[in-house]
């Protein structure tokens, strides 16, 4: 993990419905592009943390969404260096070609909320945050990139203050 002069770092979760299983040959070019993609992440400007299953490399044998939903869950100390890697490096070949191994979401799958520096979401807080913002839309509690809000804005927010003191939920 790395140190921020931030108060507050930015946690996402996405989540993508295979279209097959992981072990299946038309999933494969996406399987092959994981530890590259998480190696880059790991080593991107402003990376923190992301979720990996116990004794793995990744979080893709995590299924608390579905049998068929895989998780990311990454924190990053600013919004801009989330955006940086999503959108400005090798990851996004795998934005591109992401409809070759997911399903298309007719709701919300990816979700962005402020955290204090140093706390580390459970899955569990962030598929409530996913839930949140499918239930009632953008808010500094729970967001997106084309409705952010900034940690100030979510601090002064009632629920998202309630939940930072009770450590992050």
């Amino acid at each position: 993990m790395t140190s921020s002069a931030h108060g507050s770092h930015l946690a996402q979760l996405n989540v993508a419905t295979l279209r097959h299983p992981l072990d299946d040959p038309r999933t494969a070019p996406f399987v092959e592009l994981l530890d590259p993609v998480n190696t880059a992440a790991d080593q991107a400007p402003g990376f923190v943390w992301r979720l990996v299953a116990e004794g793995e490399t990744d979080a893709t044998g995590l299924r608390p969404a579905g049998e068929d939903v895989i998780v990311n869950l990454t924190v990053w100390e600013t919004q801009e260096a989330l955006w940086d890697f999503t959108y400005r490096s090798g990851h996004l070949e795998v934005m591109r070609r992401r409809r070759e191994w997911f399903e298309r979401h007719v709701e919300a799958h990816l979700v962005l909320w402020w955290v204090p520096a140093g706390h580390l979401p459970t899955v569990g807080e962030a598929l409530e945050r996913l839930d949140d913002l499918r239930a009632n839309g953008p808010s500094p509690r729970a967001f997106t990139f084309a409705s952010s809000f900034t940690a100030a804005e979510a601090a002064r927010h009632p629920r998202t203050a309630e939940a930072v003191a009770e450590g992050g939920r």
